[in-house]
């Protein structure tokens, strides 16, 4: 029997996703888009899918196989349902793919940007191709026939092959040629502009030369995808273990975990297809064919080839984050920002405010000690510079690594190697909880009193997403958040997670449950005949008890307004239970990452910035932070920021009530509006508007400064 659930007004979690990457994929169809960049969006449609299959796939197949009868709380569906409506969703997408990709590639052609075939070389370009195959990809090979002596090798997730089916002497077998991930993508003619062929089907044109002594009656590229949905909080695991020993087990496990999907290019027999099913253990309805590469990562290598007259036409024009006009440039951030909090808003503005102000207390007399909680880092990153030489400059310098961001798991082990070798304390995290905040304490010591910065952030401290995420970043010398951050960071190094705070709110068991209490506050107000607001932006809404709150709400009355960039199982607009329910989606130029949670109306707006999303995983499987916003400045360019994503007619799309999505209506005056790229030009505006530093030596600099800690 099915336990009951009310999905009057949710969706099923993976079917929203599925159509959150249908809009990524409207990107690439979109015509105001430059045309490389929609090859982008295609590349990224692609490698959204890939990591559905391996995450989410892999995890409802792995419940399929339990004796317990799992039930989805907002759709009633088991996992063996849910699997088979994904297994019925995705085959139109590859189609819808295989179109764009089709167009793509055509209008590419005109500007000279051609993914060429064999087939297509004249004689001297066959040649070219013909000698790197045999002095640079052939000696790196490795054939097989697959038999008694050879059986079935494992294919690693995602790494492309050749499969052929042979005959030899009246008999069928079949070979495999694996592609080495040590080669290029690709292949680039030397003739002007950009004619490539990928390396994939290179090999798939000379195999035959593989396998000289038997006939090739089939051949195709084929990619496997496996379960990555390794969690170590649900494993078991010797009490003591150095966790790092651990996380690197974990990794040699993912590539050999079970298929659930497999890929192939062109269009394959019957017998090759059964055949491969039968060697991975897999059933036909995770088999899928498309005539678009497999692997779309290539598309980012060939950028940096374009020519410039090319990329200037074809791709984005170059935008360089920002100075914040709020800050006053080339003098020290730390006095500028204990007299008043500031913004930042990636990447419209630069994160250098925040590194430079971290490169300030490793070298600041007055600076006891910094701590922080890493999530993800980019492979290069100033800030565990900065940290490191802190820590050499004798300051206090703790970072509670989260080693389990998945497919971080690498980079971040090093990064904590390198950390403790210049003398920082780097703690681990927890066993069940994920350690998904972003927050930053220093604290100094000036004239005998205790100072705090805290910078509490959306986003990872990753310097390359920084230009490619949209996120906030908080800075504020706040002596009561301060102090509830330094009982945060002392309660992290002791494992208590239940501690108490007067205003952060903080997950596992502090966020939720003050969500719901200032829901229900707004609940209230309406009930009263006030008037009552929410407005949420977040990455997914999945919480099932926040879901029905919020629907709760709209049946009071009250105006509820959520941009949700990606998963949403609300449904919105469901007459009497959620028609008072707006959300809207904005798939654009950068990925939307902040996280803000607002209650109320004007002056009395209960407005905070975290890093939670409305999941269950969040609330209550992760230490996550949300901070109150109380700086006037601060509020009101928030609100300026959310007034404009909720003005979006360009980008946003509003979510109907039975989970697909609409273009947001254009208003009479035909004025259409591009958050994004309004963002981006205002930003320009106002950093050319800044007042330059402040002359050594006069009065007049420190007027100037004092004004611009009051700057709107």
């Amino acid at each position: 029997m099915h336990k009951t659930v009310d999905t009057r007004y949710t969706q099923e979690r993976e079917l929203s996703w599925l159509r959150f990457d249908s809009r990524v994929l409207d990107e690439a169809r979109d015509e105001s888009v430059p045309l490389f960049e929609r090859l982008k969006f295609a590349a990224i449609f692609t490698s959204n899918l890939d990591e559905f299959f391996m995450i989410r796939v892999g995890s409802i197949y792995d419940m399929s196989l339990s004796r317990q009868t799992h039930v989805d709380s907002k759709s009633g569906l088991t996992p063996a349902e849910q699997l088979q409506a994904i297994c019925k969703t995705v085959p139109g997408m590859y189609k819808q793919r295989d179109k764009i990709m089709s167009q793509l590639e055509s209008r590419l052609r005109s500007c000279n940007i051609c993914n060429l075939s064999m087939e297509e070389l004249d004689g001297k370009e066959r040649k070219q191709v013909e000698r790197w195959f045999r002095n640079y990809v052939q000696p790196v090979l490795s054939p097989m026939v697959i038999n008694i002596h050879h059986p079935f090798p494992h294919l690693p997730s995602k790494s492309l092959n050749v499969v052929l089916s042979l005959r030899r002497e009246g008999k069928r077998c079949f070979g495999l040629v694996p592609i080495p991930k040590t080669l290029p993508a690709f292949f680039q003619l030397e003739e002007n502009g950009l004619r490539y062929l990928l390396t994939e089907q290179v090999v798939l044109a000379c195999a035959d030369q593989l396998f000289e002594t038997y006939q090739v009656e089939e051949k195709h590229v084929i990619s496997v995808t496996r379960n990555a949905d390794i969690s170590p909080e649900d494993e078991d695991y010797d009490v003591g273990e150095d966790f790092r020993d651990h996380m690197q087990k974990v990794l040699k496990r993912r590539g050999r975990l079970a298929p659930v999907r497999l890929e192939v290019q062109g269009e394959p027999s019957e017998e090759l297809l059964t055949y491969l099913c039968q060697r991975l253990d897999l059933p036909r309805a995770y088999v899928f064919c498309a005539h678009s590469p497999l692997a779309m990562g290539y598309v980012f290598g060939l950028e940096g080839k374009l020519p410039p007259e090319s990329a200037a036409a074809l791709c984005y024009p170059k935008y360089t984050p920002q100075w914040p006009a709020g800050l006053v440039k080339n003098t020290p951030l730390i006095p500028q920002i204990l007299r008043r909090d500031a913004l930042l808003f990636y990447p419209y503005h630069t994160m250098e405010p925040f590194l430079k102000v971290v490169k300030e207390a490793a070298s600041d007399p007055a600076v006891l000690s910094i701590k922080i909680t890493i999530y993800r880092l980019a492979s290069t990153a100033k800030l565990v510079e900065y940290l490191a030489a802190a820590a050499e400059n004798g300051k206090d310098v703790t970072v509670l690594m989260e080693l389990r961001a998945r497919f971080d798991e690498q980079n971040n082990i090093a990064w904590a190697e390198r950390l403790e070798e210049a003398g920082c304390t780097v703690l681990y995290g927890f066993e069940r909880f994920k350690v998904h905040s972003k927050i930053c304490l220093i604290t100094r010591r000036e004239k005998g009193r205790i100072q705090y910065i805290t910078q509490v952030g959306t986003g990872n401290y990753n310097e390359k997403t920084a230009k490619l995420y949209t996120d906030f970043c908080l800075l504020t010398a706040s002596p009561a958040i301060g102090a509830d951050a330094a009982a945060f960071f002392q309660n992290m190094s002791t494992s208590n997670l239940r501690g108490e705070y007067e205003h952060l709110l903080v997950a596992p068991y502090g966020l939720k449950n003050r969500l719901l209490e200032m829901m229900d506050e707004e609940i209230e107000k309406a009930r009263r005949g006030k008037e009552a607001r929410i407005f949420i932006k977040v990455n997914s809404v999945t919480d099932r008890d926040l879901i029905d709150k919020l629907a709760q709400a709209s049946q009071a009355g009250v105006q509820v307004t959520m941009n949700v960039r990606g998963i949403c199982c609300l449904r919105p607009g469901v007459p009497g239970l959620t028609d008072h329910i707006r959300v809207f989606s904005v798939v654009g130029r950068f990925l939307e990452h902040p996280r803000i949670y607002a209650f109320g109306v004007g002056k009395e707006i209960k407005l905070y910035i975290g890093s939670a999303d409305l999941m269950t995983r969040n609330t209550e499987r992760r230490v996550e932070i949300a901070c109150p916003v109380w700086d006037p400045a601060i509020r009101e360019q928030i609100q300026h920021y959310v007034s404009l994503y909720c003005g979006d007619t360009r980008k946003a799309r509003n979510l109907r009530q039975d989970g697909s999505y609409e273009a947001v209506p254009v208003p009479d005056t035909g004025a259409e509006l591009d958050v994004q790229a309004y963002l981006m030009e205002e930003a320009v505006r106002e950093s050319a508007q800044a007042p330059a530093p402040p002359t050594k030596g006069t009065g007049k600099g420190k007027g100037l400064l004092r004004r611009l800690m009051f700057w709107r």
